[in-house]
């Protein structure tokens, strides 16, 4: 059994090549968001043409990056979404409420003073880690039956 498992939410730390590096060896196949801050801002207008006011300009991002953040939600078996200690990630919580909706397994990846504001999110998850190692051993623990040693 193989898993497909789709890492959403914060791009500023290195907690996704954590997760990756740490599940070497198990049958999972990785895929997320663009990570590249400025290219999935941007990527409407590069494509589509500049827009004057902001909000169309960041509009048209949002419904390129929808295109791809949709199908690998779709294709997901497992959801891991990352909130993160420095911003707001409005995005997160939106990929973590369809993953909800379309009944994927769901993992909340996330620091214990985020509990109260993500009550709600994490009473959807079938898990709330605190560590990108806790996620490896979710899965390893999915796919082999294995505890942590």
């Amino acid at each position: 059994m193989g898993l497909n498992v789709y890492l959403a939410g914060e791009i500023h730390t290195d907690w996704r090549e954590q997760i990756i590096d740490g599940a070497q060896g198990l049958d999972v196949t990785f895929s997320g968001p663009v990570t590249d801050h400025a290219a999935s801002d941007d990527c409407g207008v590069a494509i589509l043409g500049a827009e004057e006011q902001k909000f169309w300009h960041d509009r048209k991002g949002a419904l390129v990056n929808g295109i791809r953040t949709r199908k690998a939600l779709e294709d997901a078996d497992v959801v891991v979404v990352r909130f993160g200690e420095k911003y707001k990630q409005w995005n997160a919580a939106f990929d973590a409420g369809i993953a909800a909706a379309l009944g994927k397994s769901l993992v909340v990846l996330q620091p214990p003073e985020h509990d109260h504001a993500l009550k709600e999110v994490n009473a959807a998850a079938a898990a709330v880690a605190r560590a990108p190692g806790e996620v490896v051993e979710i899965l390893r623990y999915v796919l082999t039956g294995q505890l942590p040693e």
